[in-house]
């Protein structure tokens, strides 16, 4: 008994470990969508990108556990203490013992760590949102909403599908043969649906849109910190399909990590080499900022499902991804949906594909579940993201004065540039 108990401590401490980095990785992943939202905007308006993904995500983890965590997973988070080790190593032993099929069969690791990977997920989901009403939106109008994503909205959807409840208690997705392995519905989609539901109340930024139907581009002010951006996203992507395993301590987990890793690698560089070939063709030219958002197409694709396909699977899956993703940023336009970083093409159109591509490989999956899943997600994300913007709307406004748009929304809403000495515009003193 001695020597399983040792055996459990030491699983149990590999599984927690793991889980703790993984998380690290992807809170990692803020720096990501900082850095690509502040070099996919104009200069004038990077101060506040930046100002709202730090804030975001502090809002973020607040929410999540005064009210997220428990209506996700059930308990009480906010006053539950679990940082208490040896009750918590004691009961899992107690648990472990009772098992038939001893002490490897399950996931082991501390409540706290998977409150806190779960925490930086939440996170990423409304990281979506910011880049989509980059540029015209009012920063505390977006923060408010930050409130009732993170805490209401996110952790709702969530316990539906990774929870396992019942949706109203009419079905369970679970049993429709949904699923989504790292959350490119769950996570990814959700965050599309609730920025689409802003962008189309809030509307396209001054002068995007000619009165002839022409669409004019906006470049961003740094495309260096942009590919930088996608680079960490790229790099914390492996904490956030790979954690997702929600194990190592074990060969079986060990060899199922290795190969959710090598999948979302090889689905990020399909999506990036499709995305340039298909620009090519458009275009006539290599287009960086189609790269970076095949890139993270390829990714948000094959988080729906990174363990089971082969290589070649993963890195085709990622390729239809980077493909779509160009259509779809060029659909939006048309139809004047204004996406400043293409974060409704990337995280919901692809997100969308990620979701119907997981029966390919998936058997316990089905197409039919897949879809009512997808449904289940985007209905109710968008649904409810809509009455709170409007209700945001009616309270507060959502977007900033035609003024203050032209003079960009730093100097309006933080007061400070991001690059004074270059600019020289006013504000910076000089």
């Amino acid at each position: 008994m001695l020597m399983e108990n040792n055996i459990f401590e030491l699983q149990y401490a590999m599984d927690t470990f793991y889980f703790l980095v993984m998380g690290a990785l992807v809170m990692w992943m803020a720096a990501g969508f900082s850095m690509l939202e502040a070099g996919l905007v104009r200069s004038k308006n990077t101060v506040e990108i930046l100002t709202k993904n730090i804030a975001l995500f502090a809002v973020s983890c607040i929410m999540y556990m005064v009210a997220g965590y428990a209506l996700m997973y059930g308990g009480d988070y906010l006053l539950s203490g679990l940082a208490g080790g040896e009750t918590l190593v004691k009961d899992a032993l107690e648990s472990m013992s009772k098992r038939e099929d001893g002490f490897g069969g399950g996931s082991v690791y501390s409540t706290a760590s998977d409150f806190f990977f779960q925490v930086v997920f939440v996170a990423t989901a409304m990281s979506i949102v910011s880049g989509a009403v980059a540029e015209r939106m009012k920063l505390w109008a977006f923060l408010l909403f930050a409130v009732v994503m993170t805490g209401f909205i996110y952790p709702m959807e969530g316990s539906w599908t990774w929870g396992g409840n019942d949706v109203f208690g009419l079905y369970n997705l679970g049993d429709l043969g949904f699923s989504d392995f790292a959350g490119s519905g769950i996570v990814h989609m959700a965050g599309a649906a609730a920025a689409l539901a802003g962008v189309l109340l809030l509307g396209a930024r001054k002068g995007k849109y000619g009165p002839n139907g022409e669409i004019r581009p906006i470049p961003g002010a740094n495309l260096p910190l942009a590919t930088l951006g996608t680079f960490i996203l790229w790099f914390g992507w492996f904490g956030f399909n790979g954690g997702s395993v929600l194990k190592l301590g074990d060969i079986a987990s060990a060899n199922a990590v290795a190969m959710v890793f090598v999948n979302t690698n090889a689905a990020a560089a399909g999506g990036v080499v499709t995305a340039l070939i298909v620009a090519r063709m458009l275009f006539g030219k290599a287009d960086l900022t189609m790269a970076l958002n095949g890139a993270l197409a390829g990714l948000v694709v094959i988080t729906a499902e990174p363990s089971t396909p082969s290589v070649l699977q993963a890195t085709l899956f990622g390729a239809a991804g980077g493909a779509l993703v160009v259509f779809s940023i060029l659909g939006l336009d048309k139809i004047r949906i204004d996406d400043p970083v293409g974060a409704i093409s990337v995280h919901g159109v692809c997100g969308f594909l990620g979701l119907m591509l997981v029966p390919v490989t998936n058997s316990a999956s089905s197409f039919s579940g897949q879809i009512i899943g997808a449904g289940t997600i985007f209905g109710w994300v968008f649904g409810v993201s809509l009455v709170v913007w409007m209700i945001i709307k009616i309270i507060m406004g959502l977007r900033v004065s035609e003024e203050e748009e032209y003079e960009g929304v730093d100097l309006a809403e933080c007061g400070m540039e991001a690059y004074p000495e270059f600019t020289g515009a006013q504000g910076s003193g000089l």
